[in-house]
């Protein structure tokens, strides 16, 4: 296969509009993108019509506004281009300027978090140029921002094209107060993606895979990824040919997928793309997730994304690089040989570290969920405590800008490994640490947080966000020091000196699971916000609600529509998983646990018969045993069942996910606990789905 002639043969990019559009058009086209200004109506119903002859020329006979509501996914109402022909009696194609432009699909059923009415229907969605239209299945997929009838965002696009705008703008005013004035500002973006694969069929038997996307029962097999062996391991064909059609699906909708290789945990993989401008980024990681699930049924495989599919190993993140690029200066994280005399670089990491610090809280907030709290803090998840991680060499850098420490400089090393034919080469200046949820890798910064089934799109807009803050402050501090001293550089060390020392307490380079950083970070001042219900409130505080009106991301009626949402999906979730367990006990894993017992009281009694002197010793233990599973698990279901009416009953929704993660969940725990202890005495033919070592080893 030819890869280069197959990438993006599925996206009306920038080669297929040069070759398709009027030059003139065209101009008009990228001179609106560059400068972020609307389209006028001749101009997109050219581009419209030039787009439909593509889309059709390439079989497709629908076209769809493609947008991502608070749902987390993404949202799709389909229109065919035919249209009738007054004059024959026949049909026609038409698309037309005014419909790729603007779409109105029905709100009423989208979460709005109280925005709006739910009689209120009307939603709006607007073409995105910045974003490529594409081909899916026969259905041209339009790129849009989805807002309410009276303007509000309705989405998670709109807040991030409107902080992509906030940061160019900062960026921009602060590279000119420094003397490196840029025409262009880019946030680059590369996700990383975790998932799980295990066979479809045994997929379709558990109904906490189908309802809630993990398993809510499951005692540990005799083997899990302790021995470290699939990591980095061979690929078993059948992954193998998976991920070599999803790679071709991927490159024809432009999708620059890169590395692939098994994960830490049995069935556990990841995939990598090259990094993209960010609204690009987050649209393409989108289309990724559903690709996933595509192709796996293809290959009779089912593509898990939860969080934690599975207890007991590494749950799936979603490691989001973040970099910013200008013009004039490329990548203005990049270090250089002597990062101690970059003064563009140690501005802007010196931003990153103010800006992590202030706003932890919106860190926490853009990877909490239910799925979430399950993953962080074990298992080379990072811990919910946030910090950043710089390295020892870059910490001295900044420490001795503050006094703090005398500055010295490390040259690169040659890597020494004992082996004169293997080729030489410097080793990085700093290792990677693991455990570090916001780490300094380079060239970029590296937040580790983030769920594998999150959109992109909040923890890029956060970061976004309070970047484009911080280097505000940063350039109105710097001004009133130029207006005293014409020298860039001390004024820049100066702002540094006394930025930095305020907030040196958000970096840590050591091990982030150990008991001893939890007290150093308490007594730091750090936040310590261990579940998604402890986060989601701060969203609204009073400083947070102050910097998304400053920035222009959110007006406060946005804001707190958000916070109803969130709080609400965590209900639904937390409720969904516990119907789902009672479900489970009552109906499938309570009556084969009876069977069970029935099966070895009836052997044990047959023993007896045929001779008194046969031990049934094994026989009267287990049914001992597993009648006081039962009997426990039970008398769990009934005050799980207790606890959901609680909670369902309260008004209030903060007091509701209080209910939920106090009451339900450690429930649900003690549920889990007796039937996973059953599950280890019961006979293989009786438990009624598959098991662990089944769902990670089976293919």
């Amino acid at each position: 296969m030819d890869i280069t002639s197959v990438f993006g043969s599925k996206v009306f990019g920038d080669s297929v509009m040069r070759e398709r559009l009027p030059s003139e058009i065209y101009e008009v086209f990228r001179l609106c993108v560059s400068k972020r200004q609307p389209l006028d109506i001749v101009t997109a119903n050219v581009i419209a019509s030039a787009m439909k002859d593509w889309a059709i020329e390439n079989g497709a006979t629908h076209y769809t506004h493609w947008f991502q509501p608070m749902t987390g996914m993404t949202a799709e109402k389909h229109d065919s281009f035919i249209a009738p022909d007054r004059e024959t009696g026949g049909a026609i194609t038409e698309f037309s300027g005014k419909q790729l432009i603007k779409g109105e699909p029905d709100a009423s059923s989208f979460p709005s978090g109280g925005l709006r009415a739910t009689f209120e229907a009307r939603g709006y969605t607007s073409w995105d140029p910045t974003s490529y239209a594409f081909i899916k299945e026969n259905t041209l997929c339009i790129p849009t921002a989805f807002c309410s009838y009276s303007g509000e965002a309705l989405d998670k696009k709109t807040p991030l094209l409107r902080s992509m705008e906030a940061i160019n703008d900062a960026v921009s005013d602060i590279m000119e107060l420094i003397g490196r004035k840029c025409e262009s500002v880019e946030i680059m973006v590369g996700p990383e993606q975790e998932y799980f694969l295990v066979d479809r069929a045994a997929f379709k038997k558990r109904r906490d895979l189908i309802f809630t996307g993990r398993t809510l029962f499951g005692a540990q097999p005799p083997k899990g990824q302790e021995l470290e062996d699939h990591y980095f391991g061979a690929i078993r064909p059948r992954v193998m040919q998976y991920m070599r059609t999803l790679d071709e699906e991927l490159w024809k909708l432009g999708v620059y997928a890169k590395t692939e290789h098994n994960e830490a945990a049995p069935s556990q993989h990841e995939l990598a793309p090259v990094y993209s401008a960010a609204n690009v980024a987050v649209d393409h990681n989108q289309i990724t997730m559903e690709m996933m699930k595509r192709v796996a049924a293809k290959f009779d495989l089912a593509c898990l994304l939860h969080e934690k599919p599975f207890d007991g190993v590494n749950g799936s993140g979603k490691h989001v690089n973040w970099s910013i690029h200008t013009d004039n200066t490329g990548n203005v994280f990049k270090a250089g040989e002597n990062p101690r005399e970059n003064v563009v670089f140690l501005l802007f990491v010196c931003a990153m570290i103010c800006a992590v610090d202030d706003y932890q809280d919106l860190l926490r907030i853009s990877c909490s969920s239910v799925g979430n709290d399950r993953r962080l803090g074990g298992n080379e998840a990072p811990p919910a405590i946030i910090s950043i991680f710089l390295g020892d060499d870059l910490e001295n850098v900044f420490d001795s800008i503050s006094g703090s420490a005398d500055y010295v400089k490390h040259d690169r090393k040659q890597m020494e490994t004992g082996v004169h034919v293997l080729p030489q080469f410097r080793r990085d200046s700093a290792d990677r640490n693991r455990t570090s949820p916001f780490a300094f890798t380079g060239n970029k910064f590296e937040f580790r947080m983030p769920g594998s089934s999150f959109s992109v799109a909040d923890a890029v807009t956060v970061l976004n966000t309070i970047m484009a803050d911080t280097l505000c402050k940063f350039a109105e501090k710097l001004k009133a020091l130029l207006s005293k001293e014409n020298d860039v550089r001390k004024c820049v060390e100066a702002l540094i000196k006394e930025e930095y020392t305020k907030h040196r307490r958000i970096v840590f380079n050591g091990n982030n699971y150990s008991p001893e950083w939890v007290k150093l970070a308490h007594e730091r001042g750090l936040l310590d916000l261990p579940s998604t219900a402890d986060s989601l409130p701060c969203l609204v505080s009073e400083k947070n609600v102050a910097l998304y009106a400053r920035q222009k991301i959110f007006t406060e009626s946005e804001l707190r529509s958000r916070l109803e949402i969130y709080l609400e999906n965590y209900c639904k979730m937390v409720n969904i998983e516990a119907a789902t367990m009672i479900s489970m006990a009552q109906k499938e894993i309570i009556p084969a646990v009876e069977k069970y017992i029935k099966e070895i009281c009836q052997t044990g009694r047959l023993k007896k018969e045929l001779s008194g002197d046969i031990p049934t010793d094994y026989e009267e233990k287990t049914a001992k045993l597993l009648t006081e599973k039962i009997v426990n698990a039970d008398r769990y279901v009934h005050d799980l069942e207790k606890a959901l009416e609680s909670a369902k009953k309260k008004s209030e929704a903060q007091s509701a996910a209080r209910a939920y993660r106090d009451k339900v969940i450690p429930l649900m725990a003690k549920l889990r606990r007796e039937c996973d202890e059953a599950e280890i005495h019961v006979a293989r033919e009786f438990w009624p789905f598959p098991t662990y070592g089944e769902l990670l080893f089976s293919f």
